[in-house]
């Protein structure tokens, strides 16, 4: 994984300096009354910072470099605009501009393209809720973010959705030791006018089933439930549950 590497944007990453909040602090006091030297210290000081929450974007397939110099402005942005007089520690006040600046690097470099507007209301919820979150000490509502922008809720649910990252339908959504269930799988065609039929046969093929396999099967795939707990319920081994499931699933797939 290209996040381990020593070496990112030209920065020796195992040698950069963790500054303590004290520090902090003391550096930020200094930059304010224009100490440039202190400002360049505080940016070096936090990299680790920016390292960290980049890993939380390790699956989008994006150049660490860039995410990394993204994260960077974030950083800049949080040293530049924290409010000293306020009891929040650096950190909590610049992990939510870091990420709020990648997001909207994702979101800018997203193939779907979104309209101007929308994107414009999106990057503003976003500001809105880093602020709020900041204030308030917790995450806010939606109504909460409407109110702070002065716009229908409805418009901040529909521009946050807009920019959401498109899912692959080859994004595993379950595992459990067996066959990997995708979103593919759970994607229905309701205008297929076979999909009855298929119910229909998979219903026959149910119902040749031995009582223990029924309930095996109704215990994992109706009430959700793992294997270990289906082994609990039924009186037998993990493995005997996962063994009679995949025979029974494998003779309904056949005969279908």
């Amino acid at each position: 994984m290209q996040y381990t590497k020593v070496e990112i944007c030209g920065v020796n990453t195992s040698q950069l300096k963790v500054l303590k909040e004290a520090e902090k602090m003391e550096l930020l006091r200094k930059m304010h009354e224009g100490d440039f030297r202190a400002r360049e210290e505080l940016i070096s000081g936090n990299l680790r910072l920016v390292l960290r929450v980049i890993q939380r974007f390790t699956n989008r397939g994006e150049n660490p470099d860039d995410l990394f110099q993204v994260g960077c402005i974030g950083l800049i942005k949080s040293i530049d605009n924290f409010d000293m007089t306020q009891n929040v520690r650096f950190s909590t006040y610049a992990v939510p501009m870091i990420i709020g600046e990648i997001r909207r690097y994702l979101r800018d470099n997203n193939a779907v393209r979104v309209s101007r507007s929308m994107r414009d209301t999106a990057y503003h919820a976003m500001q809105a809720k880093e602020e709020l979150t900041i204030k308030l000490d917790r995450e806010p509502t939606i109504e909460e973010i409407a109110k702070h922008l002065d716009v229908k809720k409805e418009d901040v649910v529909l521009a946050l959705e807009a920019i959401v990252e498109p899912v692959s339908l080859f994004e595993p959504v379950y595992s459990d030791g067996g066959d990997t269930i995708y979103i593919m799988d759970q994607v229905g065609d309701h205008n297929d006018d076979n999909g009855w039929i298929d119910e229909i046969l998979l219903k026959e093929e149910i119902s040749k089933l031995s009582p223990r396999e029924k309930k095996i099967l109704s215990l994992r795939f109706m009430q959700g439930k793992t294997q270990m707990e289906v082994a609990e319920e039924v009186g037998i081994s993990q493995a005997q549950v996962s063994r009679i499931e995949k025979s029974a699933l494998k003779q309904i797939k056949r005969n279908i």
